[in-house]
């Protein structure tokens, strides 16, 4: 009787153990923290190859994802009333109420301490202030320009593309080649990606008032274009590793498969934007940049280059 009464008694705990973890999930925006930790880690290898050590490298990604949460649930507090208009965030713990504000602020500052604290003292204090920098950049100029200017997407893209700089520094306590080539193919990459959700969600965010490119009467169709614009920059971003002889024919192989891959999919939601060709785009981009990422870091040329 007692160990059935303690199992009914612990499902509630459970549930709201699980609903908390959920909703850490949804303030760190967990996928978006996952890519920035790949992307940082990718670039601290690059920096100092198995020498740095593979612990001490995964470290570094994971207080540049902290930094990447912390800035995510920050964006998630200035813009709680915003979320509360829109179908596809609605149900975000700020404007659903099942975390208040103060609560986030909290726990938003707590991972951008703990983030650039750890950067400065466990790696060194450039690294610190590039993954600060980022989060201000993020918080404080992206999110308020997002009601204001649709240029807000072209702003957003240099601290969006900035882990792989924060990783780097972090392993050499400099910028080197290889973090300048990731940031320049982040930054292009971001594009298609983010224009094809914003597509996808323009009713939501012209109910919401936000200024998205698709979402501002008449622009609609020029989201796909402006999308394949920046795709085209992609393939010659990529390969710049290569003219400088810091890579080889594998990683130029996958780059310029991946990258015409990438690009098919923007040229085909520019010709004639639908859900399933704005979808093609999102699903190749998320392919992308972790197979980019991989290219390199298992290219011979790359890890006899990175072992020297």
């Amino acid at each position: 009787m007692s160990r059935a009464y303690e199992t009914v008694a612990e499902r509630p705990t459970t549930s709201r153990a699980a609903r908390w973890c959920r909703d850490l999930a949804t303030l760190s925006k967990l996928r978006i923290s996952l890519f920035v930790f790949l992307a940082a880690a990718a670039s601290g290898y690059l920096a100092g190859g198995p020498e740095a050590g593979l612990g001490r490298i995964l470290e570094a990604a994971l207080w540049t994802a902290l930094l990447a949460a912390s800035a995510s649930a920050f964006n998630q507090i200035i813009e709680r009333t915003v979320d509360a208009k829109m179908d596809r965030t609605s149900d975000r713990p700020l404007p659903a109420g099942r975390v208040g504000v103060v609560e986030a602020l909290a726990i938003a500052s707590l991972w951008g301490l703990v983030g650039t604290v750890a950067l400065a003292l466990r790696f060194n204090p450039f690294a610190a202030l590039l993954g600060l920098s980022t989060l201000v950049a993020y918080t404080l100029v992206y999110t308020p320009l997002k009601r204001l200017s649709s240029f807000n997407t072209l702003v957003g893209a240099i601290p969006g593309a900035a882990p792989p700089l924060v990783g780097y520094a972090a392993i050499a306590g400099d910028l080197g080649p290889w973090a300048w080539s990731l940031f320049g193919v982040i930054f292009a990459w971001q594009f298609p990606h983010f224009l094809a959700i914003a597509w996808l969600y323009r009713e939501d965010y012209a109910r919401a008032g936000m200024k998205m490119l698709p979402a501002l009467e008449g622009c609609a169709g020029l989201a796909g274009r402006q999308g394949f614009l920046y795709s085209l920059l992609i393939i010659p971003v990529s390969l710049l590793p290569a003219l400088r002889g810091d890579a080889g024919l594998f990683y130029v192989s996958v780059a310029i498969l991946l990258g015409l891959f990438y690009v098919g999919s923007a040229a085909a939601f520019a010709l004639r934007a639908t859900q399933r060709r704005a979808r093609s785009v999102l699903f190749t981009s998320l392919f992308y940049l972790p197979l980019l990422l991989i290219a390199a870091i298992a290219d011979p040329v790359v890890r006899a280059n990175v072992l020297s």
